[in-house]
C-alpha cells in the first residue's frame, strides 16, 4: 500500500510538472480566428489567419481543466507528446442561430475568434462544436507552428487608446475585463469613460463581485466609431461604428450584438484582456452575452445597470437565462439532457447542481408560493420554457431586471469561478 501511495504522489507530481505555463508557452497570445457556416443539417468549421499580440492575460494555472462545459471546447496537445496542454470553453452566436427557423433552410457564417497562449513549439489544436444534446456536431483539427511567418503581429507598435478603471490586488492571479466602446465618436470618450465606470461600478455592487472585487483589472478602451449610436434595421437606422452593432439580431427587436469579432479583437490586441463588455451608445433596449466571447449592452437607457450585470451573468460565468415564454420559440434544452448551466436543471442529474443547497423537506419541484419566495428550491420555468426546466430561485437577476440579486445558487457558481481563475 505504501509503495502505491508513493507512486499516486510521484505520477502526482510529474503530472503538475507536465503542466506548467512555462514548460510549453511564452508570455504572449496566440490568437486563432475560425468561420463557423452552415445549416441545422450540416456545419463546418475553417480556419482564417493566425495572429500574435505581446503579454498572455488568461489563465497560467489549472490550463486543462475548465469550470464550465459550455457548447464548445478549444484543446491544444503538445505536438511532440500528444498530451493536453490547455483547454478552454465557449458558446458561439453561430450555435444560437441554429435554433432558429432560418437555419433550417439557408446557410450563414460566422466570424469566431479564440485566445490560447503561444507555444513554444508545434501544437495540434482541436475545436469541437456541441449541439444542444451534449454531442459534437462538428469538430475541426489543425497545426501550429509558433515560427510560421504567415502568423500577423498584432498589438506591439499600436494599441487602441485605454484607460485603467481598477486595479487588482495581484497582477499575477486576477480576472482581466475590457469595456469596449461601441457608437462613440472621438469627442464623446468622456461620455464613455464615465459609462464604463457607472457599469463597472454596478457589476461590483453585486455579491459575489463585491467581496471579491480586489481579484478584478478593468479598462475601458476608447474604440473611435465614425457615427454616433448604433444600427436599429427594424427602424431602418444604420451607423458607421467600430464594431457595426446592431439590434433585430435574429429578428428580435432587443436582441443587440455585433457579428464583427475579428474587428472587436482587433482594437483589443496588445491590451490586458480576457473578458470582453461592449458598451452601445445608446438609450434603445437590448442586449446579449455568450460565454467567453463578449457581452453587449445599450449605455443609457434606465435598466443599463440591470442589463450589464445580466449579460456579464452569461459571458463570464456560463449563467442561463431563467425566464421562459408563453410559446417555447427557442427549443434549447431537451427536457431529457441535463443542461451543463449551473443555475438550471431539467432533473436527469440534479444531484450535480444545487441539491446540497436545499432544505430537508422541500418539495422537489417547488411551489412558487408567497412562503417559499426566499427558499432556495426547484421552480418550474427556465431556459426560455415554461415546462420542463426548472430554476433554484421564484427571482434572480438571470431571470428578472427587477431583481436586485443574483440568487444563492447563481453567487456560488460565480464564486467558484473567480477561485478557479484565481487561486
Amino acid at each position: 500500500m505504501k509503495k502505491i501511495l508513493l507512486l499516486s504522489v510521484l505520477l502526482l507530481n510529474l503530472n503538475a510538472k507536465a503542466q506548467r505555463f512555462e514548460d510549453y508557452f511564452t508570455d504572449a497570445t496566440l490568437r486563432i480566428d475560425y468561420t463557423f457556416s452552415g445549416n441545422t443539417k450540416h456545419q463546418e468549421i475553417a480556419l482564417d489567419k493566425l495572429n500574435c499580440s505581446p503579454r498572455w492575460y488568461g489563465k497560467r494555472r489549472r490550463l486543462t481543466e475548465v469550470p464550465v462545459e459550455g457548447n464548445g471546447q478549444i484543446i491544444v496537445r503538445d505536438h511532440r507528446s500528444d498530451s493536453i496542454i490547455y483547454k478552454n470553453s465557449f458558446s458561439t452566436l453561430f450555435q444560437e442561430w441554429l435554433s432558429y427557423d432560418e437555419a433550417k433552410t439557408t446557410p450563414r457564417s460566422f466570424e469566431n475568434v479564440f485566445l490560447v497562449p503561444m507555444p513554444k513549439d508545434t501544437i495540434d489544436v482541436t475545436l469541437t462544436l456541441y449541439d444542444n444534446r451534449r454531442k459534437p456536431m462538428a469538430s475541426m483539427h489543425h497545426q501550429v507552428v509558433p515560427t510560421d511567418i504567415l502568423i500577423r503581429k498584432i498589438g506591439y507598435d499600436r494599441q487602441t487608446p485605454h484607460v485603467q478603471l481598477l486595479a487588482p490586488k495581484d497582477s499575477t492571479a486576477c480576472i482581466r475585463i475590457a469595456f469596449v466602446a461601441e457608437g462613440y465618436r472621438p469627442a464623446e470618450m468622456p461620455t464613455f469613460i464615465s459609462d464604463a465606470t457607472h457599469a463597472m461600478n454596478a457589476i461590483f455592487a453585486h455579491e459575489p463581485f463585491k467581496g471579491l472585487k480586489d481579484r478584478f483589472s478593468v479598462v475601458a478602451v476608447e474604440a473611435p466609431s465614425k457615427d454616433s449610436g448604433t444600427s436599429i434595421p427594424s427602424k431602418d437606422i444604420w451607423k458607421h461604428t467600430a464594431l457595426s452593432s446592431h439590434f433585430d439580431t435574429f429578428y428580435s427587436d432587443r436582441y443587440l450584438t455585433t457579428l464583427h469579432l475579428k474587428d472587436m479583437h482587433d482594437l483589443l490586441a496588445g491590451i490586458p484582456y480576457e473578458h470582453i463588455i461592449v458598451l452601445v451608445n445608446t438609450d434603445h433596449y437590448g442586449g446579449g452575452g455568450i460565454l467567453n466571447s463578449y457581452n453587449l449592452s445599450m449605455a443609457h437607457h434606465r435598466l443599463t445597470n440591470a442589463v450589464v450585470v445580466h449579460e456579464f451573468g452569461h459571458s463570464f460565468a456560463g449563467l442561463a437565462d431563467e425566464y421562459g415564454y408563453d410559446f417555447e420559440q427557442i427549443p434549447i434544452y431537451p427536457h431529457d439532457i441535463e443542461p451543463w448551466e449551473p443555475n438550471i436543471t431539467t432533473l436527469t442529474r440534479f444531484r450535480d447542481k444545487w441539491a446540497d443547497m436545499i432544505k430537508k423537506g422541500t418539495p422537489v419541484p417547488t411551489p412558487a408560493t408567497e412562503n417559499n419566495r426566499q427558499r432556495v428550491g426547484v421552480y418550474e420555468g427556465a431556459g426560455y420554457a415554461l415546462k420542463g426546466v426548472y430554476r433554484p430561485m421564484q427571482d434572480c437577476r438571470m431571470r428578472t431586471n427587477e431583481s436586485p440579486d443574483f440568487c444563492p445558487v447563481c453567487q456560488r457558481a460565480i464564486a467558484r469561478l473567480i477561485d478557479f481563475y484565481t487561486r
